[in-house]
């Protein structure tokens, strides 16, 4: 396994612009209309096992990942997006074989009344090492 700088496994998954629509917001009519999010995920893990065997039960399965995710975003409504960031990042986390995760979540049809390209929030959650 390689390590990189910050000690984590060099071996990372990525799932890029996963696009949810979800009701999330402090105002009434992003709860009732909801929009588009969305999702940017990084991870690290150990691929070693998975390299080994070619079998998808010993990585973490990107598709199964993708579903969780989705679920978060399309279900209960929260007023800030931190917390569904936040929410995402410790379901991640919740697997053991995740060393460390990186999340940002996309807001880009944001109630701005100015021009904007993207309203995002990036949250990380790591593993602390075992002594």
């Amino acid at each position: 396994m390689s390590i990189d700088r910050a000690g984590l496994p060099g071996d990372r998954i990525e799932l890029r612009g996963l696009r949810v629509f979800g009701h999330h917001g402090v105002f009434d009519f992003e709860k009732r209309d909801g929009q588009e999010f969305v999702v940017d995920l990084t991870l690290w893990t150990d691929f070693t096992a998975a390299a080994k065997s070619d079998d998808i039960a010993d990585t973490v399965h990107y598709g199964e990942l993708a579903e969780q995710v989705v679920r978060i975003v399309a279900g209960e409504s929260k007023d800030l997006i931190e917390t569904v960031v936040s929410d995402i990042a410790d379901e991640v986390m919740a697997d053991a074989r995740v060393q460390a995760v990186e999340v940002v979540l996309h807001k880009p049809f944001a109630p701005i009344p100015h021009s904007f390209e993207d309203v995002r929030v990036v949250t990380s959650r790591r593993r602390e090492p075992e002594e």
